[in-house]
């Protein structure tokens, strides 16, 4: 257990008088240190880089003080708040300690002016706070977000300790996850926003009462990870984007432009920077079926970091910026003026896996925007355990760091649990100093609202608001500053100022900034006045951002008036801009009808030829679409987005128009082929044009992808001859073509090749059949090894086929029983030892292979070593391809492991490896199924769609689908997926030598 330490003033002096404001070491000096001592606080700075010489990083707290923070504030008084997570994933690290105690909320400050933290107090300490990801200060109360519940703390006393506890959120999903609730934020206009990743789900009151949006949908129905919006007394919940993977901590700026990042699944490299555009769908599962990024479907995305997001997806808002492999956190947007002017009103984001801190710049384009990338502190060049977690901006305009400092980026896993730092950077030479602010009088309050802190902003702002026209000649000045989002925090007020709303409104409407019209428009959504006439206005606007933004303002609007102001956005669409189109999509959901209406009523037939009107036929949802999609499906040269389109239209009659596009089978084959890849298979079975095209279709396919997926949707039986030849030559999809050919037509074709003379062919189909992990697979495989008179290279063959989940059960029950041939023991062993069943690799380490974990020894021994990369290499395709890509070779089950170097520090290899259930990649948890029939069935499970289960099984590089119906119950695994493998301590040090081969190019 974690012993509470109390630091005198003098001994915390003493540990920081080793700190220095630079880097000192040189890059020689620095390589000649040991890992322990490039672990030491006084080594901090010089283990990290900052990318800009005009600016300086000094070190404002560290362990003793604090450790591992998962997030950060700044309050008025310059004070920095931490959530510490010293109580972090337990359950999964039970060899780390455990503070019964709880997890605590510290506010460290700076009492002599020496920029560095000399005073911490704990303001809250619980278990019901442990591993808590977001914190929140606003005045003398504090919003801590802690799966399942969000809490209200409230100092009474101005003492910096919680005097009272309130849960205003509950029912929240994700407790102990990184993919959980995260922090609040205030916005300009008086709101709270925050986010959660998708394990939250839902929503519910501080009464347990799930949360439901305005068309009285409860939460829970919306996809994956989701951004809400809320009143200041957690009122009026909205949720505002959905279909994310974890997206981490929301940021706005002055307009209210919402801003974050999202994680991809590990080793995928499609981390990304979104501009939430309300409402927006973002994504990562199907939209329709809920089904995952991995499953085939037509048009997808030719690189797999687009392909995360089903970016070509009709209802899918395009991503700002991806920016490779990471693990992202903490996000602000930089509106001081303290730093320079390259990093002034841009987004600035920390990302733990690569061991960085970044700036987007973001340029306007069109409807949407563009950003590059820009580099402020590094670690990965010379200390990876560097791992920003938060950044947030201070009252004097510098920004804070927090770092969570270990060899890994969390996701259940913790090497270290007493080291955590905070870093400030400003401008060199610029010395901590915390204003002073008059939140009396409305002249101060305004003064305090241009602050670059949001707590400082929060006071001001809540002042100014309580004042109403007493406030307006002091906020009048403001808005007539030069300063365009100065400007917009003053409007946000001044339109809430009562009896005053429609002429700010209007003032605010004609004014030639277009980001303050922006803002006239998400104001008068927030009001109760009519804003029609407003946004009849400005929906012929010049501007393609204010018109965006006129689209999102009718969203479940249904007036005759919203589908005319519609239909006038839309005849201005140019037919390339992806966001403004997906901003009419969102405008129209739930009134397609009406509005694609009101556009055809002006449009006519445009949609025939013209590229704009074809784009609007694509995403439109309205009941009678089909006709035209299936117009320009027969007719367009990019027919495909045509035909993913159909997947997303719920006429009854999308069946009948689909067959009557084969022009009674004269239509050509790639156009067959996908009229049958999108029918329905339950109907079209019995439809007599259907069977009579079927012998034809089969025979014109050119691509063998779709050549099985119609095979498997419409259970052919009569393809053994192809699927033979397919399973056989075929070295991608021939595993697949023989798990399809068994499911359907049982095992007489494995056989039959088994008993070939030639025994390359006999080898071959044991290695490719033998995959197939099914029970009748795995008995006529137990069959072929322990029959003495196969050669020794058939059983051998015959054995390593016997990886796989249920087969290594019934190899172990074998080996038991004595009933393995004493030849094939030694592979036999080999599979044991590495298998997926955690009590059958216990058992087996028992009965012959106890001495492996004495021999490897101690994780930090292991680090010290030197190893061999070929040598690594060579341990890595003998283990780890069955699992794990490398630039596209081995197994897509796993996460892919191409830049794996640059995430990870050597240690946290070692851990991964050693301990792979400390450190489960989400996404990648195991679940066992059991089925009516009495199977059992162990992998990953992909997505869920209203009938079925779509499971990664392992060894599988292609989901499964198992009928919901056919499933009795689903848990959750608490050990990995991945085995301990049965490595020699030389092997498993050239492997991890290997693997820090593997960065980012």
């Amino acid at each position: 257990m974690k012993k509470s330490i109390i630091f005198s003033v003098f001994t915390l002096l003493v540990v920081f008088a080793c700190k220095q404001t630079q880097k000192t070491l040189s890059d020689e000096s620095y390589s000649k240190l040991t890992d322990d001592e490039k672990r030491k606080v006084e080594h901090a700075l010089d283990g990290i880089q900052l990318a800009d010489s005009d600016l300086e990083v000094t070190l404002f707290a560290s362990e003793p003080m604090m450790m591992n923070p998962t997030n950060m504030d700044i309050d008025a008084k310059g004070r920095v708040w931490i959530c510490e997570g010293y109580n972090y994933r337990n359950k999964l690290n039970p060899k780390n300690p455990y503070n019964k105690k709880g997890d605590r909320i510290l506010i460290m400050e700076d009492t002599n002016q020496d920029g560095k933290a000399d005073k911490s107090t704990v303001f809250y300490q619980g278990e019901d706070i442990n591993s808590a990801l977001g914190i929140s200060v606003l005045g003398n109360k504090a919003i801590v977000s802690c799966s399942p519940n969000v809490f209200l703390f409230t100092d009474e006393n101005n003492d910096g300790k919680a005097d009272k506890k309130e849960v205003i959120f509950t029912g929240l999903k994700g407790v102990q996850h990184d993919h959980a609730i995260h922090a609040f934020t205030f916005g300009p206009d008086g709101k709270l926003y925050f986010n959660g990743g998708n394990e939250v789900q839902t929503l519910s009151d501080k009464n347990g009462k799930e949360l439901t949006d305005d068309l009285g949908r409860p939460f829970s129905t919306y996809k994956q990870g989701k951004v809400f919006r809320c009143d200041i007394d957690g009122s009026n919940v909205e949720i505002l984007g959905h279909n994310f993977r974890n997206n981490y901590e929301v940021a706005l700026d002055s307009y209210g432009r919402m801003w974050q990042s999202d994680n991809d699944d590990d080793g995928n490299k499609g981390v990304r920077i979104n501009y939430v555009m309300d409402y927006g769908n973002y994504g990562y599962k199907d939209e329709m079926t809920g089904a995952s990024w991995q499953e085939r479907r037509t048009n997808w995305e030719s690189e797999i970091p687009l392909r995360h997001w089903h970016l070509n997806d009709p209802g899918v808002v395009p991503n700002l910026l991806q920016t490779g492999a990471g693990s992202p956190t903490g996000m602000i947007v930089y509106e001081g003026k303290l730093l320079p002017e390259k990093y002034q009103n841009q987004v600035i984001h920390c990302d733990a896996g690569p061991s960085i801190v970044r700036s987007y710049p973001v340029t306007k384009n069109g409807a949407g925007f563009t950003a590059t990338i820009n580099n402020i502190l590094d670690g990965s060049k010379r200390d990876q355990w560097f791992r920003p977690s938060d950044v947030t901006t201070a009252p004097d305009g510098s920004i804070f760091v927090a770092d969570w400092y270990d060899p890994g980026v969390g996701g259940h896993a913790m090497g270290d649990s007493l080291r955590g730092r905070i870093y400030r950077i400003a401008p060199k030479g610029e010395a901590y100093s915390v204003p002073k602010f008059d939140f009396e009088t409305a002249e101060g309050c305004v003064e305090a609202l241009q602050n670059a802190n949001v707590a400082v902003r929060y006071l001001a702002w809540t002042k100014l608001n309580s004042m109403q026209e007493k406030a307006e000649e002091a906020l009048l000045k403001l808005w007539k500053d030069d300063d365009s989002r100065m400007r917009a925090r003053a409007l946000w007020l001044l339109g809430k100022i009562k009896g005053k709303e429609a002429k700010y409104l209007q003032e605010a409407a004609n004014d030639a900034d277009e980001d303050i019209r922006i803002t006239a428009i998400r104001l008068s959504r927030e009001l109760s006045t009519d804003n029609t006439a407003l946004l009849q206005k400005l929906a012929t606007d010049p501007s393609a951002q204010v018109r965006r933004e006129v689209a999102l303002a009718i969203h479940h609007k249904t007036s005759s008036a919203a589908a005319n102001i519609w239909a006038i956005l839309a005849s201005q669409y140019d037919g390339k801009d992806r966001w403004y189109l997906e901003a009419l999509g969102i405008s129209a959901d739930n009134q397609w009808d009406t509005f694609f209406a009101s556009y055809l009523a002006k449009a006519g037939e445009k949609w025939k030829t013209d590229a704009a009107a074809k784009d609007l036929v694509w995403r439109s949802r309205s009941t009678d679409n089909i006709f035209r999609l299936a117009e320009l499906a027969k007719s367009s040269k990019d027919n495909l987005r045509y035909f993913r389109a159909f997947d997303f239209q719920s006429n009854p009659e999308k069946t009948k128009i689909l067959l009557g596009m084969l022009d009674g089978g004269n239509a050509t084959g790639d156009i067959m082929t996908l009229v049958f890849k999108h029918l329905d298979m339950n109907t079209a079975k019995q439809d007599p044009l259907f069977k009579s095209l079927l012998p034809k279709v089969l025979d014109g396919i050119k691509n063998p992808t779709d050549y099985l997926d119609l095979v498997k949707r419409y259970e052919l039986k009569d393809q053994v001859a192809r699927l033979t030849e397919m399973a056989m030559k075929d070295s991608v999809l021939g595993g697949e073509a023989a798990k399809i050919q068994i499911k359907m037509n049982g095992l007489g074709e494995f056989q039959k090749l088994t008993q070939n003379k030639d025994e390359d062919i006999v080898r071959k189909a044991i290695g490719v059949y033998g995959g197939v992990d099914e029970k009748p697979v795995t008995d006529y495989l137990v069959t072929l090894f322990n029959n003495k008179n196969l050669s020794k290279g058939v059983r051998n063959q015959a054995m390593y086929a016997m990886y796989g989940w249920n087969s290594e059960e019934i190899l172990w029950n074998l080996v038991k029983a004595n009933k393995v041939s004493e030849e094939v023991m030694p592979i036999a062993k080999k599979i044991l030892l590495g298998t997926w069943h955690s009590d059958i690799r216990t058992d087996a380490m028992k009965m012959f292979g106890a001495e492996l974990d004495k021999e490897l020894g101690d994780i930090n021994e292991l680090a010290k070593g030197v190893g061999n990369v070929a040598s690594g290499q060579k341990v890595f395709k003998m283990y780890c391809t069955a699992c794990h890509q490398v630039k596209g070779e081995g197994v897509n089950f796993g996460p892919a492991l191409t830049e794996i170097g640059s995430k990870l520090s050597k240690t946290a290899l070692y851990s991964a490896i050693i301990n792979p259930s400390q450190g489960i990649s989400f996404g990648y948890e195991g679940y066992k199924l059991k089925l009516k029939d009495g199977t059992e069935v162990e992998g990953m499970i992909l997505s869920k769609t209203e009938n079925d289960i779509n499971v990664k099984q392992i060894g599988s590089t292609n989901p499964t689908a198992f009928k919901r119906a056919d499933i009795v119950s689903m848990e959750e695994n608490e050990e990995s997926l991945m085995p301990k493998f049965p490595l020699q301590k030389q092997e498993m040090v050239d492997l991890v030598e290997y693997l820090r081969t593997l960065k980012k190019q």
